[in-house]
C-alpha cells in the first residue's frame, strides 16, 4: 500500500493509505480528508478535488489532460502545479507523496 500525505492551508496533515490502482482522490474520500468533496465522483467535471503537488512531483506526474486543465482553468488558488486529484492514479512510485490542499476548499 502507498501511503500520501495531504497538507490543509492551516498545516494539518493526513497521511493516509492509497490503494494502488485507485485515484488520489479515492484515497482521500475513503480517509475523510477534509477539502477535497469529489462531487463529481471523479469523472472530471468539477475540481472539487484540487491539488497542488510540489515542483518535481510534478515533474514525475506530468502535465494535466486537456480536459483536467479546463477543469482547473476557473479555479481560486491554481498554480503551475495544480491538479486533480481524480487524475492521479496511485502507485507505488507514488509513496511518500505530499499534496497541499487549497485554502478555498476547506
Amino acid at each position: 500500500m502507498t501511503t500520501v500525505i495531504f497538507v490543509e492551508a492551516d498545516g494539518t496533515r493526513h497521511e493516509v493509505p492509497a490503494r494502488n490502482g485507485r485515484s488520489l482522490m479515492q484515497a482521500a474520500v475513503q480517509n475523510a480528508v477534509p477539502g477535497i468533496d469529489a462531487d463529481c465522483g471523479g469523472q472530471c467535471l468539477c475540481a472539487t478535488c484540487h491539488v497542488i503537488l510540489d515542483e518535481a512531483w510534478y515533474a514525475r506526474l506530468g502535465d494535466p489532460n486537456p480536459d483536467e486543465q479546463e477543469m482547473l482553468a476557473p479555479t481560486p488558488e491554481r498554480t503551475p502545479t495544480s491538479r486533480l486529484s481524480c487524475q492521479i492514479q496511485v502507485t507505488d512510485a507514488l509513496d511518500g507523496l505530499v499534496v497541499q490542499l487549497p485554502a478555498f476548499q476547506m
